[in-house]
């Protein structure tokens, strides 16, 4: 980038100023199959999710590095999980490094986590195998975590199970 103007000038290029939540809608209706819309990170972006008809929706700051000062997606998490209520399943993208990490997003109301680093690094070490050794990994450190707080049912992990159940 040559100076201030020339980056402000390539970030507009980069977003559609005239998309909107219809458009979502939009392509909901056309589309006919399982809609998941990934980066919600407030919670009036999850009842609008909810409101486009869309199936789900995966909190995701995108690893921090479209704002480096974003908030974590654990942190926003709960008020997330509170707006989508029962109307859109609810996932979290982002910091899964361990079992105990999934526990504590299950936890906080998350129906599921998404581990892309973690197995990135499982693959780049180990290719397959590696990928199957983290799984089993996190698979292990969660059933562990579970057994510490007198859980064998993932179901019955709730906010219940965390020293501030406020998140």
């Amino acid at each position: 980038m040559e100076n201030i103007g020339s980056l402000s000038a390539w970030t507009s290029r980069q977003f559609d100023p005239r998309l909107s939540w219809d458009d979502v809608e939009w392509i909901k209706t056309r589309w006919g199959g399982k809609l998941i819309l990934k980066g919600i990170m407030d919670a009036e972006d999850a009842r609008h999710a909810a409101d486009s008809g869309a199936d789900a929706l995966i909190v995701s700051n995108h690893g921090g590095r479209q704002l480096d000062g974003a908030p974590s997606s654990i942190s926003a998490l709960p008020a997330i999980v509170e707006a989508a209520g029962s109307r859109i399943e609810v996932w979290l993208d982002g910091g899964i490094r361990s079992g105990q990490d999934v526990f504590k997003a299950l936890a906080l109301g998350a129906r599921g986590t998404l581990i892309g680093r973690a197995f990135l690094y499982g693959l780049g070490a180990r290719g397959e195998a590696g990928v199957a050794q983290c799984l089993n990994l996190i698979r292990n450190e969660l059933d562990l975590t579970m057994a510490f707080c007198g859980l064998t049912d993932i179901r019955h992990v709730d906010r219940g199970v965390l020293l501030n159940p406020r998140g």
